[in-house]
């Protein structure tokens, strides 16, 4: 398919989505919304891991209050429930790992875009912000659910209040995001961590997220029940056996990811 709003590639296990209007910081309008919702299930269906990033100086600024008239008028709650809730779950239930590239400011809606991903890699000068009081809004695209899991609940409510910017690095040392790396080292890094989980256990890496995503609200009981059946499924895999083998003969496991 043919995108507007985004560029792809999909090499070597890994598929690549970047925001592609930095003439207003990739904001995110229907067309973009609608496109990424595509490319997130067509693209994943195909590759082993998804990475999605920005063109430009930004990774996304979030809504675009340009697209289709009159901001005030726009009808919030149906924009969310039939066009951000889409693309959101496209992103959390990915059957891939998905990486989030973040190049520079992710802001309002576009800082939780990327907080969706399983693993969120930043440049050193990128930023996040929860602007959304800047306008009188609340955080939404998932922000007030996700955020207070990564930070804890006083650093989210200050940062949703005070709609101050959290430096890249800040935002790994609250545990916001995994790593923030040097500008200079900013694309190799997260290309380095693509790869690995490109050429890893698939199937363990979806168990793995659904486990701990389960675990935020099960009981000890029914987490060690998920962990036996989730490691049941894992231990009949070819990467299993690939995996025991290589550890014998003490090599690099080859993993087909399946």
């Amino acid at each position: 398919m043919d995108y507007d709003t985004l560029l792809t590639r999909e090499e070597g296990g890994i598929g690549t989505i970047t925001l592609n209007r930095p003439e207003v910081m990739n904001a995110l309008n229907k067309q973009m919304r609608a496109e990424l919702t595509y490319a997130l299930k067509d693209i994943g269906g195909r590759v082993r891991v998804l990475v999605l990033t920005g063109a430009g100086r930004a990774f996304c600024s979030g809504q675009d209050l340009g697209d289709g008239g009159n901001a005030a008028q726009i009808d919030l709650e149906r924009t969310l429930r039939e066009e951000y809730e889409p693309m959101l779950h496209a992103i959390y239930d990915a059957p891939v790992p998905v990486i989030a590239a973040v190049n520079g400011t992710a802001a309002g809606a576009g800082a939780n875009l990327a907080l969706a991903a399983d693993v969120v890699i930043a440049a050193q000068s990128a930023s996040f912000i929860q602007a959304f009081t800047r306008i009188g809004l609340i955080p939404d695209a998932g922000g007030t659910w996700f955020l207070p899991r990564q930070v804890g609940f006083a650093r989210a409510m200050g940062t949703m209040l005070f709609a101050d910017r959290i430096s890249a690095e800040q935002a790994a040392g609250w545990g916001m995001i995994w790593e923030a790396v040097g500008d200079a080292e900013f694309e190799a890094a997260w290309h380095a961590r693509a790869r690995t989980l490109a050429e890893g256990p698939t199937v363990a890496y979806r168990n793995i997220r659904h486990a701990l995503r389960k675990s935020l609200s099960n009981p000890l009981d029914a987490q060690l029940a998920l962990e036996a059946k989730l490691q049941s499924e894992a231990g009949k895999t070819r990467d299993f056996q690939e995996g025991v083998m290589a550890f014998l003969e003490k090599r690099p496991a080859s993993f087909e990811g399946r």
